[in-house]
């Protein structure tokens, strides 16, 4: 039997009840934004194209293939529904996985729905819009505005063709659209906190509105088919927020079987159900992870573990479908190929991912770095929309046991003048505490790669292309305080004003190599360094990796970069996934041992930089573009 969580959208919050509704839709282009004053959402003469949803319009996938800017976009499609259910009082659900960047809905001429926030979900309540009726005519109105540099757009380009670093562009649908027939009283939220000290898992459930009658919910978990609780508990003004405790179960089983790992990804599974008496209004299929992260005496914590962090850098962009993954066998095989080079875990960049690609990371053990895509330009809208829908995404995606680390900015992107704005670093310092007020179980790097403010991992991008100048750089903790206090490995310092006292954060280097081919004559190209050959570039890559690996003092590594991306041709693999290497040999150079530091000379070492006085940071050498 198909579990359901592998064809859901939405793994962790999965009901058997749901109908897919991608595929083909009516389309049309709204250049002169005329469809909201001559009611499209009431006529089908405007769609006079068709697109495969959720492939956005300028991608072939799509069907329209049309990369030109078109700021407006509408869609339509029929859908029926169970009309028996609505008889019984049923409710139906209408969910977007994604729709860049504002969305309004309409269902047979009604509003339904608007929500701006091009990475993030939203549902809404269609059953009065259908006044009984099976049918439903589905039209949605997307803008996307490719010159609005305050929107969060990631490295999505304004130009066309894409140029340097950025990519053609994801308008409109792009991620999977469902119903969902639902009781009036159902669940609305769930997450999942696990507690690895005391061996407990907590839930925390919701319900849409609170219920007349006294309702309770059951919570069903087990480990490899062995029940580990089978409890009942009250809803208290439409929640509940309990403790439970896996004991004895998680106290005889070993760290192994019981906490999530990259190397054991233990999964609990779970079912939930919403009771009125006998009666079962609603049941979700779930699942959780029990594992902790913390950062500290310079080093990243897995389960109390001191844990190396070998991660890809992941654009998650593909030729055929832009943002979109061609299909839910290929989101699984991405994560199958980071694993097979050897990294235990991948950095999304500028990319908030879809789902079912984090199921796939909790399942087969992969961590992940949650990555805010950021706008390009300074402002209180930008601010505010970003805030907004950051916001969203740490609340989408709380209960991931792989995702272990929050980046909501990357590389100062939106906040170009940390320097001399104090009104830009207070920017950074609410990023950093609205992060760990909604999530207070995740470090969190506030800007990644340089400016830092205020981070729980100081991350440094570096793409120097000779192994000796990243052990110059990092290869003793004497070195790493020497660059840390004196050296700009990148365009910006790595501290927005001064240098900072380290209280125990641990340092990466989070964007490093970014080797490529030397392009041909004429070829478009964007990169860092280039080689002639295969093995050329497998030795290239030895020496950098091994520089990072052979350092006592960097906690982990992002390699840049899983695959080609456009003219970005960096990747270990092509953009069709295909490698330019050997991967079994990078497997064994990624997944060599980390050097480690004795802990007599760590304590050496802590009173050596306690003793250290403050340096003003000079410039060295800068690579020649960013990531």
């Amino acid at each position: 039997m198909t579990d359901i969580r592998e064809t859901h959208p939405r793994p962790q919050f999965a009901r058997a009840d749901w109908t897919d509704l991608t595929g083909a839709w009516g389309f049309a282009h709204d250049d002169e934004d005329r469809g909201r004053d001559e009611r499209w959402a009431e006529l089908t003469t405007p769609f006079d194209r068709t697109i495969t949803v959720p492939f956005p319009p300028e991608s072939a996938a799509s069907g329209v293939n049309d990369p030109s800017p078109h700021p407006v976009v509408w869609y339509r499609r029929e859908a029926t529904v169970d009309a028996g259910a609505l008889k019984v009082g049923k409710r139906v659900m209408l969910h977007f996985g994604a729709i860049d960047y504002v969305a309004d809905v309409w269902v047979n001429g009604q509003h339904v729905a608007h929500h701006e926030g091009g990475h993030t979900p939203f549902a809404t309540d269609i059953t009065p819009a259908l006044r009984g009726e099976a049918n439903a005519v589905i039209v949605v109105r997307a803008e996307d505005d490719p010159f609005d540099l305050s929107q969060p757009r990631g490295k999505q380009d304004w130009q066309t063709p894409s140029h340097g670093i950025w990519y053609r562009r994801t308008t409109g649908i792009w991620q999977p659209v469902w119903l969902e027939t639902v009781s009036p009283h159902h669940l609305a939220t769930l997450r999942w906190t696990p507690d690895t000290a005391a061996g407990a898992l907590r839930v925390q459930a919701t319900l849409n509105r609170p219920a007349a009658s006294p309702l309770r919910l059951r919570v069903h978990l087990t480990l490899r088919g062995e029940t580990l609780a089978d409890d009942v508990y009250a809803f208290h003004d439409g929640t509940v927020d309990r403790e439970i405790a896996l004991a004895p179960h998680g106290q005889m089983l070993g760290r192994e079987q019981l906490f999530w790992a990259p190397e054991h990804p233990n999964l609990i599974d779970a079912e939930l159900t919403v009771l009125d008496g006998a009666d079962e209004l609603d049941t979700v299929v779930s699942y959780a992870g029990v594992r902790s992260v913390r950062t500290g005496n310079g080093r990243f914590f897995l389960n109390d573990r001191a844990t190396y962090l070998r991660l890809v850098l992941e654009q998650g962009f593909w030729p055929e479908s832009h943002l979109a993954a061609p299909s839910a066998e290929a989101i699984r095989r991405e994560v199958e190929l980071i694993k097979e080079l050897g990294f235990n875990g991948a950095r999304i960049h500028q990319k908030i991912e879809d789902p079912r690609f984090l199921y796939w990371c909790d399942r087969l053990g992969l961590f992940i770095w949650g990555e805010m895509p950021n706008a390009y330009r300074f402002s209180e809208q930008a601010a505010l929309r970003l805030l907004r829908e950051w916001t969203e995404a740490v609340q989408r995606d709380y209960s991931h046991p792989c995702i272990i680390v929050w980046v909501p900015l990357n590389e100062s992107w939106g906040v170009p003048s940390l320097h001399g704005d104090a009104q830009q670093r207070h920017f950074l310092e609410t990023l950093y505490h609205l992060t760990h007020t909604l999530d207070g179980t995740r470090p969190v790097i506030t800007n990644d790669g340089w400016e830092h403010v205020k981070s729980d991992i100081w991350s440094i991008h570096d793409y120097a292309f000779d192994g000796d100048r990243l052990e110059e750089r990092y290869g003793s903790p004497d070195a790493l305080d020497y660059t840390l206090r004196h050296v700009q490995p990148g365009p910006h310092p790595i501290f927005a004003t001064q240098p900072q006292e380290r209280d125990g954060e641990p340092v990466m280097v989070t964007e490093y190599g970014g080797i490529s081919y030397r392009p041909k004559e004429g070829e478009r190209w964007s990169g860092y360094g280039t080689v002639t050959s295969a093995d050329e570039y497998e030795t290239k890559y030895d020496e950098l990796t091994g520089a990072l690996l052979a350092s006592p003092a960097i906690a982990g590594f992002c390699y840049t970069q899983l695959t080609d991306t456009e003219q970005e041709t960096n990747g270990l693999l092509r953009e069709d996934r295909t490698p330019k290497l050997d991967m079994a040999r990078i497997r064994v150079i990624t997944s060599r041992p980390a050097a480690t530091l004795p802990r007599e000379q760590t304590a050496a070492h802590r009173k050596r930089a306690r003793e250290t006085s403050k340096g003003n940071q000079t410039t060295a050498s800068t690579p020649r573009n960013r990531d």
